[in-house]
């Protein structure tokens, strides 16, 4: 490294001072080296035992854990987010590390499954064992608004860790020192676990994120962050001579339905709910409510304008979101079709503040236009869109795009068309709520935070959940094997003892 060697700079949102003196961007020629061990650490990592990487991911998160009081403040510093949400969301990361450690020892994941021969079959059977091994080494983007359980040690680092592949991060320039630390943390857990250095590595740089993932060598990659960038990404990794799988959480802008008795029953509750729903965090959540579908004549609007003028300014992640955000918002409102239904208060002048801001637009206007009114707005901005009857309200759900949620807010014994509604709104997301709201994501094995196209690239899987270990996984059977070559899932004494489809018994 020079005096002239770039470095990675994270700034404070909420004064726009820089934080530290940055992080050198990673050479050339250690990229090439972290590559290296990561494709020699990767026969390792695949052969070892459940026990062994259950061990490493407990490692992690009590060192995690144990480096709480340093970690958070330097969350707080480069991220703007307050000290008690960055807390939790901590622990929340230890809490995926161990989820999936109780995932690789469970070891249903692996899809084990024993068939004997059988000459009268058509056509004939011969002896098959079938389970799921890992892809090889994976390539983590790094995601802002969740500077620690979406970025180094977040679910796709500790799932792919899981699965048996190797890990090389990409950090996220809003937080390189907090990136750094704990990547530090990370490397001496895997040497003090006795694994090659290679089971994890870190990236500083956004150049070198893209050449990393042109490289052989990564099998595949996961991303959370904007659909422009996500979708760069993703042809990046469809174009190269090896096509890899990309799994890319991107944009998504959760609708919302309230029934007409909903409004009846509990109309202020749900403005109360929705507004603290897509201000939270100044709206930098994947799975902020974008859309408030109310029936015309709702009779909320002193109710929605009070609440969000009530919300006080909030500093964004960084300047770059600051700035799309009001650039976006500021397209949406000389839409012809839009108005300004409310404002929320303005903050300082230095640093990268947001403003909540909550415009109105008709079910029609949405299904006539809905590139321009479903955009994703990534922060505490939301569109309250009015309908007239049941039609109106599915054929404006039915021109959305793809989201990761949709919310359903009815009455008991409601009389609304519900059946129709979530039948529309499971369509379009992957997690459909009930009387609810979408921001907070469960880390459980039922969890799905996936859904069509642009929320993810690929709709069959999950980025949060035990299930999000399938992704950097794929299916190999193995045919008349001896029982001595075989991986020991797979033998007949089933050394890891886990659960398998074994061939039933003779009759």
């Amino acid at each position: 490294m020079t005096a002239s060697t770039p470095r990675v700079q994270g700034h404070n949102p909420r004064t726009g001072e820089p934080v530290g003196t940055g992080v050198p961007e990673t050479a050339p020629e250690d990229l090439q080296r972290l590559l290296t061990e990561a494709a020699e650490a990767f026969p390792v990592l695949r052969a070892s035992s459940p026990s062994s990487r259950a061990e490493l991911l407990r490692l992690l998160a009590d060192r995690l854990e144990g480096a709480a009081d340093d970690l958070v403040p330097l969350a707080a510093a480069e991220s703007g987010l307050p000290l008690p949400r960055l807390t939790g969301e901590l622990a929340r990361t230890a809490n995926q590390l161990r989820l999936f450690a109780d995932v690789v020892l469970e070891g249903q994941y692996l899809e084990a499954i024993l068939e004997d021969a059988d000459g009268t079959a058509i056509p004939p059977r011969p002896v098959l064992r079938r389970w799921l091994e890992p892809l090889g080494p994976v390539l983590v983007y790094a995601a802002s608004n969740f500077p620690f359980a979406f970025s180094v040690l977040g679910g796709d680092t500790a799932s792919a860790l899981a699965a048996g592949a190797p890990v090389l991060v990409k950090a996220h320039g809003s937080h390189p020192a907090l990136s750094a630390a704990v990547s530090e943390l990370a490397e001496r857990a895997v040497a003090d676990s006795g694994l090659p250095s290679g089971v994890f590595g870190i990236v500083f740089g956004d150049q070198q994120g893209v050449t990393a993932l042109r490289d052989r060598r990564i099998k595949a990659s996961g991303f959370t962050g904007s659909t422009a960038g996500g979708r760069f990404l993703f042809d990046v990794a469809a174009n190269r001579p090896d096509p890899i799988p990309f799994f890319g959480e991107l944009g998504s802008i959760n609708p919302t339905v309230v029934t007409p008795a909903a409004v009846s029953v509990r109309g202020a509750e749900v403005v109360d709910g929705f507004v603290g729903s897509f201000t939270l965090g100044a709206g930098q959540f994947c799975t902020k409510p974008g859309l408030l579908f109310l029936p015309a004549g709702h009779g909320l609007e002193d109710r929605l304008v009070a609440a969000v003028e009530g919300v006080a300014a909030a500093p964004m992640l960084n300047r770059r979101i600051a700035v799309q955000l009001q650039a976006g918002l500021d397209d949406l409102a000389a839409h012809p079709a839009v108005e300004l239904l409310a404002a929320g208060g303005l903050g300082p002048q230095e640093g990268s503040w947001g403003s909540a801001r909550l415009f109105r637009t008709s079910a029609a206007a949405v299904a006539a236009d809905p590139i321009a009114l479903t955009e994703e707005h990534f922060g505490p901005a939301a569109i309250v869109v009015e309908y007239t009857e049941v039609d109106d309200l599915l054929e404006a759900i039915a021109a959305i795009d793809g989201s990761l949620t949709a919310t359903l807010q009815a009455a008991p014994d409601d009389t609304f068309p519900l059946a129709q509604v979530l039948a529309r709104l499971s369509e379009r997301a992957g997690r459909v709520i009930y009387n609810g709201w979408p921001t907070g994501v469960a880390v459980a094995w039922a969890m799905n935070h996936g859904g069509p196209w642009p929320s993810t690239t690929n709709v069959g899987h999950t980025s949060v959940g035990a299930t999000a270990i399938r992704r950097w996984l794929r299916p190999v059977s193995y045919q008349s094997l001896p029982d001595e070559l075989l991986p020991p899932a797979l033998q007949a004494a089933n050394p890891w003892g886990i659960p398998r489809r074994e061939p039933p018994p003779p009759r």
